[in-house]
């Protein structure tokens, strides 16, 4: 039979995994009647009853009290009944106990089985609860193992599993085992038989929430982050505005020598960060998006779409390695960007577009 140092089990699941006892004990009865049936083949009413308080566990044979039996399983007449309760009546049910010698077997073996399907669906739905309301933030994770390229990792307070997909892994960035990270909750996968938080080191949303926890000034709303644009491993793109015209959005982001953005900087192993001044207008931000190259002019030639001009010496800078820079800059801008030299460029454009000069 199932011990007392089951039901000190019970106690201790719901101090580590804040399983309720109740909900175990209610699965449990259930399976047990179904075991019990299975092992002995009664057809009959059967129910099964743990009481902790007591270390019992106890099964009963149910049947109804009716006028006349039809199924001697599940049914006894008025005068069998009154056999074993003198006061029963047409309509009660009476459960009398069972004594098993197999049943302690069936119980235990049962209760194993239950318990660790109990384990996986109570802490899915933990998981699915705890994580509902988090997807989008920040959350610092262990490295627990790696297979098949997938870094798995512990994240939350229950240690829930996480995975790092490969698409969501930083490209040239090394994961070790107890190795602590911060990770971009992405997404609660619930599959019905499992949950699973799906992490991310490359989403555009992990720099916005460094950028909050490393800002004051971002976290109370005073300072704005306006957009992101990334190509993790490499470099970012991100555009800031002060609500406070005594705030200095971008001195409040770099920090002191630099410290805010360096912090940030070394938590992405380095990559680059360009931090962008966000303007109202299109063309001024554009332009300003374009660093760390000088413009000359930027030059409206559509619907989101403009010519930025700069001098001859910077359309290398200004365009970036393999198009990087200024792929960054629409990417951030919403806008198509094309980049002209002094040189190249066909100042008959001007007398159709509005401009904007440094």
């Amino acid at each position: 039979m199932i011990n007392q140092d089951f039901f000190k089990a019970l106690v201790d699941l719901e101090s580590e995994k804040g399983i309720r006892q109740e909900d175990f004990i209610s699965a449990l009865e259930d399976a047990l009647v179904i075991a019990y049936k299975k092992a002995t083949g009664e057809t009959g009413g059967v129910t099964v009853k743990l009481t902790p308080e007591k270390n019992a566990i106890k099964i009963y044979s149910t049947k109804n009290v009716v006028a006349e039996v039809t199924d001697p399983d599940k049914e006894l007449s008025v005068e069998q009944a009154r056999e074993i309760k003198k006061t029963a009546k047409e309509g009660d049910v009476l459960s009398t106990e069972i004594i098993s010698k197999n049943f302690g077997r069936i119980a235990a073996q049962t209760a194993k089985q239950v318990l660790m399907q109990k384990l996986r669906e109570i802490e899915r739905d933990n998981t699915v609860s705890e994580f509902e309301d988090r997807e989008g933030e920040l959350m610092v994770c262990t490295v627990r193992r790696i297979e098949d390229g997938n870094v798995y990792v512990e994240i939350g307070g229950n240690q829930i599993e996480g995975v790092l997909l490969p698409k969501d892994q930083v490209p040239g960035e090394k994961y070790e085992l107890n190795q602590r990270l911060n990770v971009y909750v992405k997404k609660v996968k619930n599959t019905g038989k499992a949950a699973q938080i799906m992490v991310s080191r490359t989403a555009n949303g992990l720099v916005k929430r460094l950028f909050e926890n490393e800002v004051p000034e971002i976290k109370q709303g005073v300072v704005v982050v306006k957009g992101v644009a990334r190509e993790p491993g490499q470099r970012t793109k991100i555009a800031i505005h002060s609500e406070d015209p005594m705030v200095d959005a971008l001195g409040a982001c770099v920090g002191n020598k630099g410290a805010r953005v360096n912090a940030i900087v070394a938590e992405l192993g380095g990559e680059k960060i360009d931090i962008i001044v966000w303007s109202e207008n299109p063309l001024e931000f554009i332009s300003r998006a374009l660093s760390p190259a000088r413009v000359v002019k930027v030059i409206q030639t559509g619907d989101n779409s403009a010519v930025a001009v700069v001098p001859d010496d910077k359309l290398s800078l200004a365009i970036g390695r393999s198009g990087q820079n200024v792929r960054l800059a629409v990417r951030l801008t919403g806008w198509k960007v094309d980049v002209k030299s002094e040189s190249n460029f066909d100042g008959d454009i001007e007398t159709q577009t509005e401009t904007v000069e440094e």
